[in-house]
C-alpha cells in the first residue's frame, strides 16, 4: 500500500490509494472516502468530487495496438504542391496534422462545425475541452473576438469604454507575442461556433511561428482550429511518427518535413523534435471585470511565455493600471467545461502508469526495501536535474531531461521522453520527480512541472512499493 499525495502549485491534498501489482498490471482497488483536490490559491473553487477523481484513474490507456489496426493516415511532404493540396483538404472539411514551434497540431477549418467535430472524434476528445484557433496575422485573430465588434450609439458608454480597453490590450499582446507560443483567450465574436469553445463563450487563438504551420494556414485561406495531434490524454506529439502512432487509423494527412517528396522516403532518421519549444503554448485569458475600466489577464496553462513578460508588455504600453496579471492553473475532471485546453488533471500521460516521487525520496537515496528494488527493476525513471539519479542503477531505463536543470532543454524533450518510456520492454511503471519551484522560476520550468504533474495525474508517492 502506498500513500499518494495529489499536488499542484500551492496546494497538497492526500488521497489514500490501495494498489496491487500482478505481473505487468496495475489495478486501483479503492480510494478513501474523502478527497479534496482544489485549484491553486486565489481561484476559490473545488474542482473534483470523489467520483470524478475515481473517473480520472491513473492507469494506462486501453485499446488495440497500432499493429492490430489498419493504417489510413498519410504522410505528405512540404512541397508547394503538398501545401496546396492540404489547404484544399482543409477547406473541404478534412483533417491535416502539421508541426508548430510547440507540438504537432491536428487541424481543421475552424469555422466549419462538422470539420471541428471530426477533430473531437479522431482524438476521442470530450467536447468540454475547447480548441485553439490558429491564424497568421494579428488582425485575423482580432476578428474572432467580441472586442472587435462595433458598438451602436445606443449602447452604454461605460461598456464601450471597456470594450475599447479590451481591444487595446489584445492589440498590444498580439503585437508583442504573435507569432509565437502564446494563446490568448477572450470573449468570442457571435459568429464563432460554440463547439470550438466548449459552450463557454470564450475563444482561444494564437499565431504560430513555425514556417510550416504558417505556410499551411496561408494555403488553407481559412483559420485552422488545432489541438495537439494525439489521442486525448496521451503524450503530445513532436514528430510525425508520434502522430502516426496515435492517429494512423484516422483520415488525416500528416505533414512530415523529413519526407523526401521525390522518393517517398525519410531524409533523416532519429528522434530530434521538429517542434523547437517542445511544450504547448502559454494560455492567457483576457477579461474585463464589472469594475469600471478594469480587467484581468489570467495564465491558464504554463508555456514559454511568462506572466512577467506579459506584465512588461502592459507596462510598456501604459496598461498596467487596467489589468491584473495572475496565475490560475486548474486541475479538472474531463467532465468540466473549460475556456482553455490542457486543464484536465490526467493529461500528457504515457501508456504506462506514471507517478511523481516526493521530494523526501529525491537526491539522497533512502535504503530500499526488497519490494522496492523488485518494483524499480521493472520501472523507468524520467529525471530532471539529477533529482532521482541515486536510483539509476536499480531501474530498467533512466533518462534525465537535463542534468544541468536547463528548462529549455527539458521542455524540448519532455514529450519525446515520455513516449520513449512507453517503448521500454518490460516496464510497468514510470517515475518522475515532483519538482519544487520557487515563485520566480523560469516559465519553462513551470511548463515542465505542469507536464510531468499531469502525466502522473498529480499523484505523488513517497515509497516505490
Amino acid at each position: 500500500m502506498i500513500g499518494a499525495i495529489c499536488a499542484a502549485f500551492g496546494y497538497r491534498s492526500i488521497i489514500q490509494q490501495h494498489l496491487t501489482f500482478r505481473g505487468h498490471h496495475q489495478r486501483a482497488l479503492a480510494f478513501s472516502a474523502v478527497a479534496n483536490i482544489m485549484t491553486p490559491p486565489h481561484s476559490g473553487e473545488t474542482i473534483l468530487s470523489m467520483s470524478e477523481v475515481e473517473d480520472i484513474g491513473i492507469a494506462a490507456n486501453d485499446g488495440k495496438s497500432s499493429a492490430e489496426m489498419k493504417t489510413i493516415a498519410r504522410l505528405v511532404s512540404t512541397t508547394q504542391s503538398s501545401f496546396e493540396q492540404c489547404g484544399q483538404r482543409l477547406r473541404d472539411g478534412k483533417l491535416v496534422s502539421f508541426p508548430t514551434e510547440t507540438v504537432y497540431g491536428l487541424g481543421c477549418h475552424a469555422l466549419d462545425q462538422s470539420a471541428v467535430q471530426k477533430v473531437f472524434d479522431a482524438k476521442e476528445r470530450p467536447l468540454s475541452d475547447p480548441l485553439i484557433v490558429h491564424v497568421t496575422k494579428s488582425e485575423d485573430a482580432l476578428e474572432l473576438w467580441d472586442a472587435s465588434t462595433s458598438m451602436s450609439r445606443s449602447e452604454i458608454s461605460n461598456q464601450a469604454q471597456q470594450q475599447e480597453i479590451e481591444k487595446k490590450v489584445l492589440n498590444v499582446l498580439t503585437e508583442a507575442f504573435f507569432p509565437g507560443p502564446l494563446t490568448l483567450v477572450a470573449r468570442a465574436h457571435p459568429s464563432i461556433p460554440q463547439i470550438l469553445m466548449a459552450n463557454t463563450g470564450f475563444v482561444a487563438c494564437r499565431s504560430p511561428s513555425h514556417p510550416i504551420a504558417r505556410a499551411l494556414i496561408s494555403a488553407a485561406k481559412v483559420p485552422i482550429a488545432a489541438p495537439s495531434a494525439n489521442k486525448f490524454g496521451h503524450v503530445s506529439p513532436t514528430l510525425a511518427e508520434h502522430v502516426m502512432d496515435d492517429l494512423g487509423q484516422e483520415d488525416v494527412w500528416i505533414i512530415d518535413p523529413t519526407l523526401n517528396a521525390a522518393e517517398g522516403t525519410k531524409e533523416q532518421e532519429g528522434h530530434s523534435p521538429v517542434c523547437q519549444v517542445g511544450v504547448e503554448s502559454t494560455v492567457a485569458k483576457v477579461e474585463m471585470s464589472d469594475e469600471q475600466n478594469k480587467g484581468s489577464i489570467t495564465i491558464l496553462r504554463h508555456g514559454a511565455i511568462s506572466s512577467s513578460s506579459i506584465r512588461e508588455a502592459l507596462a510598456k504600453n501604459g496598461l498596467s493600471d487596467y489589468f491584473e496579471v495572475s496565475d490560475s492553473v486548474r486541475f479538472t475532471s474531463k467532465k468540466v467545461s473549460n475556456v482553455a485546453p490542457g486543464q484536465t488533471i490526467k493529461h500528457y500521460s504515457p501508456n504506462v502508469p506514471c507517478f511523481m516521487v516526493d521530494a523526501s525520496r529525491q537526491c539522497q537515496q533512502n535504503e530500499l526495501s526488497q519490494e522496492e528494488k523488485a518494483i524499480l527493476a521493472q520501472s523507468v525513471i524520467i529525471d530532471y536535474g539529477k533529482r532521482l539519479s541515486g536510483y539509476q542503477q536499480h531501474v530498467l531505463a533512466y533518462r534525465d531531461l537535463s542534468v544541468e536543470g536547463d528548462a529549455s532543454m527539458a521542455a524540448s524533450s519532455v514529450f519525446e521522453t515520455l513516449r520513449w518510456s512507453e517503448r521500454i520492454q518490460g516496464a510497468n511503471r514510470v517515475f518522475v520527480p515532483d519538482i519544487i519551484l520557487a515563485n520566480n522560476e523560469d516559465a519553462l520550468d513551470l511548463a515542465v512541472k505542469d507536464k510531468l504533474t499531469r502525466a502522473a495525474s498529480a499523484v505523488i508517492v513517497n515509497t516505490f512499493a
